[in-house]
């Protein structure tokens, strides 16, 4: 099996505040990949508070955000197992992210050895 990053993105996230009906859908279907024994990492809610991160570049370069330079947020991430990214896409579709407007991406995990 390989590893694939979930990466749960949002548009406005500036007035968001996840019901617990959605909190609870969200559960289930993380509930669901446990039981299947693919998830490796729930990761975390990375929901940012304005002025929260910074994003280095060479020569010490420190700015804002990133938010500044995407149009989305980054509102968390999980880490699961599947066969093959058209599996791994198959489980993201399954996801409630989808009812509030978000998108999922979808990345393998390299592993170097």
């Amino acid at each position: 099996m390989k590893e694939f990053a979930l990466i749960f993105r949002l548009t406005d996230i500036s007035d968001f505040q996840p019901s617990p009906e959605q909190m609870q859908e969200r559960m289930n279907w993380l509930g669901s990949i446990a039981a299947r024994n693919q998830l490796v990492d729930k990761g975390n809610t990375l929901l940012p508070v304005p002025g929260s991160a910074k994003t280095v570049k060479p020569d010490n370069v420190v700015t804002d955000g990133p938010y500044t330079e995407i149009k989305e947020f980054i509102s968390g991430y999980i880490v699961i197992k599947a066969a093959t990214i058209e599996e791994a896409v198959v489980i993201a579709k399954e996801n409630p992210i989808f009812k509030i407007g978000g998108s999922i991406e979808v990345r393998e995990v390299l592993k170097r050895d």
